[in-house]
């Protein structure tokens, strides 16, 4: 069967690889030059299986509140001047209900243990290379309430057997991060997550192309996606760079941009672009770098050890679709791997970028069929799109192919919003 998948993130290439796995005819198109080059480029590079949730939890409107007034808050609001956006912070609020943030958490576990697993799987078979480390993820917390504010998650963690250890005693995050320890007498404690890991995600998605290609993927590089052509019960085509491309059944996997894309189609899909930026700092000093991931729950800045890098990453703008880079943006990373990282890089020669997180009012990807027979989603996975790539591409391949697949799907598509 011929498909065409649209878009060549990591979620659009991991989504080629298992359809050419099956023994699909695959063609990926993309407006960049190459893959990973938006939203993949340079995310904070973690593999946050155990640290999943969802952004909609109970506190979240009244925490949220205060860190808008804080001179490096982690969120930040600009109207955009749509009626959209409004909406979707309301359906986000609606949230923030305990039930409800149960119900999501057990929809994202699921799609992020079973990503972690087709790592391990693509690793034994392939041995694919992207800088990964599997020292696990450390959450460092510099105030008291923080530490018992984490008692909540770990609730969670425990219900869905997720390993942790939570470390009251300061010192003990040196046996994880030796190199906080000029800063141990200012943090209150830490949750480690020894089965979360790192990878540059670029390196990745690029590598995964390659693997795609001897498999016969083809990839349509800088060719802008225009009109989708149906006859309202199916796609027929799809245009693009002026061209036009047939296929059996077709794949959206835009990230942000599968919204405006598949809005001509009267699909209404919930996905807005939430801003996040991000330093890349090359290695001065190995021993005073990190091992692994360290999150600064104070910030909610993520600091990931690829080979020769330092990767800072975080914060989350909603202000549309217009990338800035906002230099308070660039100050608050630095200041945070400043405080903790002082000797580790060099800053002076950081590369500075942003990209927009597909987010959903629920956290969870929107994976699954639409009212077009031939037509599925594989998009907003967020912050997580990387921890969920290969488990989301997995689970879209065996929809398209008619394949059962390996994970429960059914509260994971379109029809969770159009009840």
């Amino acid at each position: 069967m011929k498909v065409i998948v649209l878009g060549a993130g990591v979620v659009g290439v991991s989504t080629a690889w298992y359809l050419a796995e099956a023994g699909h005819s695959v063609t990926v198109i993309d407006r960049a030059a190459d893959s990973a080059m938006e939203t993949s480029f340079a995310n904070a590079g973690q593999l946050s299986y155990g640290y999943t949730s969802p952004w909609a939890a109970p506190g979240i409107p009244e925490k949220a509140a205060k860190w808008m007034l804080k001179a490096h808050s982690p969120l930040i609001f600009r109207p955009d001047g749509s009626l959209y956006q409004l909406r979707w912070l309301s359906q986000m609020l609606a949230n923030c209900t305990t039930e409800r943030y149960h119900e999501n958490k057990e929809r994202m576990v699921r799609i992020s243990e079973y990503s972690r697993e087709m790592l391990r799987r693509l690793e034994a078979a392939e041995g694919i290379a992207f800088e990964g480390r599997q020292h696990g993820t450390l959450q460092i917390f510099r105030h008291d309430y923080e530490l018992a504010a984490a008692q909540k998650d770990i609730a969670v963690l425990e219900e869905y057997g997720v390993p942790y250890r939570l470390l009251s005693n300061p010192q003990q995050c040196l046996d994880y991060e030796p190199a906080l320890k000029h800063i141990a007498p200012k943090l209150a404690g830490a949750l480690h997550l020894p089965n979360d890991g790192t990878g540059d995600c670029h390196l990745f998605t690029r590598n995964l192309t390659e693997l795609c290609r001897s498999k016969g993927v083809a990839f349509e590089f800088g060719q802008s996606i225009g009109r989708i052509e149906h006859n309202d019960k199916q796609i027929t085509a799809v245009y693009a760079g002026g061209r036009r491309f047939e296929a059996e059944r077709y794949v959206c996997a835009l990230g942000s941009f599968s919204r405006p894309v598949l809005a001509d189609l009267g699909l209404d899909l919930p996905v807005y672009p939430v801003k996040g930026y991000s330093l890349t700092i090359p290695i001065t000093d190995p021993d005073a770098s990190p091992v692994s991931t360290v999150l600064d729950e104070t910030y909610k800045v993520a600091l990931t050890r690829f080979d020769n890098r330092i990767r800072v990453g975080g914060m989350a703008e909603l202000s549309g679709y217009k990338i800035k880079l906002d230099p308070k943006r660039r100050e608050t990373l630095e200041l945070v791997v400043n405080d903790l990282y002082p000797n580790g890089g060099d800053l002076s020669k950081a590369s500075f970028w942003s990209g927009l997180r597909p987010m959903t009012p629920d956290s969870t990807p929107i994976i699954g069929a639409t009212r077009f027979d031939n037509l599925f989603t594989n998009t907003g996975h967020g912050t997580l799109g990387w921890t969920m790539a290969l488990g989301s591409g997995k689970l879209a391949a065996d929809l398209v192919s008619g394949t059962s697949p390996e994970i429960r799907y059914d509260d994971l598509g379109m029809a969770r919003y159009t009840r």
